[in-house]
């Protein structure tokens, strides 16, 4: 499975219904399951992200679907990183000539 790391920030919607953060992440990793996606872990942050999100998922579309799928609830803009495991970027890495 592929590894990505979300950003994920809150918009007035979100922050409005902030009592509801950790439910709805439950509610969101649950989905996730059922889409394909696994959410490995989540973390409240400070700064310009609100939650980071760590997700594996066999591919990028199936990442992608799950990305629009919580945007599509109205709480959070999603940023989405593809992450490399260093055995992954050795491989990467083997290809450059």
């Amino acid at each position: 499975m592929a590894s990505y790391i979300a950003l994920l920030q809150l918009t007035d919607q979100g922050v409005r219904t902030i009592k509801d953060t950790t439910k709805r992440a439950a509610a969101v990793t649950e989905m996730a399951s059922k889409m394909g996606t696994k959410v490995v872990d989540a973390f409240w942050t400070l700064g310009p992200y609100d939650v980071v999100l760590i997700a594996e998922a066999p591919d990028d579309e199936t990442m992608t679907a799950f990305s629009l799928k919580i945007s599509s609830f109205g709480n959070v803009k999603t940023q989405t990183l593809r992450a490399f495991r260093a055995n992954e970027m050795d491989a990467i890495l083997s290809k450059v000539k």
